[in-house]
């Protein structure tokens, strides 16, 4: 019996001694390209790689920042990066429109953060009420597409109201009758620091303009080719944007601010807690479901909006934009705090 029993002691520490010695299994390697410079806005990505949640995922992710100058989505197309950043659903109609072979898995902003800014002594009351300023500062995109919109659903507002945004606050802030776009995360902040007034904003998801945004894009060849990569890295994804939000985010917001020089501590303050007083990431769908919930029907019906205010053209096969497999299953809920 002491021999049987020294004999199983030895094979067990043969066994441990063989196990140790195999190499663990290589990570999957991948890289996301964002669509601007860091900030928190992107903040739960930088957490999953913070702190190790992409690791343990079996995922190796390099985060590509974007920026001015930055070519990130072509770089998704030419196979240097596997996923990318895409920031509203028009963007994902304009690719299937031209036939770009990519699709959305998971969509980490309920909200688009677009917003338009108004003095506070204006009597501007509600979104409806912003038709009535004779100045409205905008980039072309959003006069080419969320300004379509807003002149089918709110009558009142006309194409001359449009100036060129700049992104400087300075003619607005000079202008008390005009009003300006932005993102609700960061130029309220700067107008608040330079021009020491609180804006009214005026989101425009909460006015209808309910297109997702901050999503996951990849193309259909890498989803079909890697199913169970593109899986992990949205689940990944998702626990980070959880424990950025809900738990110690020092370790991102310090990537953030290394990638970034020019992030503050205050800035990113600020952007989280407009996430969460706005419901950007979380809000409908996702409070039941979780974050980066999307459904095709959700689609379909700001496709509709956009080819009612002729953003875009009618008989496009929404099925092609949004691949719904891996999100609103609850994951990461239980993190919330």
């Amino acid at each position: 019996m002491k021999q049987l029993i020294t004999f199983a002691l030895a094979a067990a520490a043969l066994s441990a001694t063989a196990t140790l010695s195999v190499p663990a299994l290589a990570l999957d390697e991948v890289k996301f390209g964002t669509n601007w410079l860091a900030e928190a806005e992107h903040g739960g990505f930088y957490q999953a790689v913070a702190d190790g949640t992409y690791e343990k995922y079996g995922l190796d992710v390099e985060i590509v920042q974007g920026g001015p100058q930055a070519a990130n989505q072509a770089l998704l197309m030419a196979g240097k990066i596997q996923f990318y950043m895409q920031g509203n659903l028009i963007g994902s109609f304009s690719a299937l429109e031209q036939e770009i072979p990519v699709v959305n898995v998971a969509a980490i902003f309920q909200k688009d953060p677009q917003v338009l800014i108004a003095h506070p002594d204006a009597g501007i009351e509600t979104f409806g009420d912003l038709a009535k300023l004779p100045t409205i500062f905008m980039g072309k995109d959003l006069f080419a597409t969320g300004f379509q919109w807003m002149k089918k659903a709110y009558p009142g507002f006309r194409d001359e109201q449009y100036k060129p945004y700049t992104f400087n606050p300075a003619p607005f802030l000079a202008d008390k009758q005009s009003a300006q776009q932005g993102y609700i995360t960061s130029e309220p902040y700067a107008i608040e620091q330079v021009g020491g007034i609180k804006p009214k904003l005026f989101l425009m998801a909460d006015a209808g303009f309910d297109t997702y945004s901050t999503m996951i894009e990849t193309t259909t060849g890498f989803l079909e080719a890697n199913p169970d990569v593109v899986k992990r890295f949205v689940e990944a994804s998702i626990i980070g944007w959880y424990n950025y939000l809900y738990g110690d985010n020092a370790g991102a917001n310090d990537l953030i601010k290394a990638a970034n020089p020019e992030m503050t501590d205050g800035q990113i303050a600020f952007t989280i807690k407009t996430m969460k007083d706005f419901g950007l990431v979380e809000s409908g769908l996702a409070l039941e479901k979780g974050i980066g919930c999307m459904t095709e029907e959700h689609v379909k019906t700001f496709y509709d909006k956009m080819v009612d205010a002729g953003v875009v053209k009618a008989g496009m096969d929404m099925s092609k934009v949004a691949m719904t497999d891996y999100v609103c299953k609850g994951l990461g809920m239980d993190l919330k705090k």
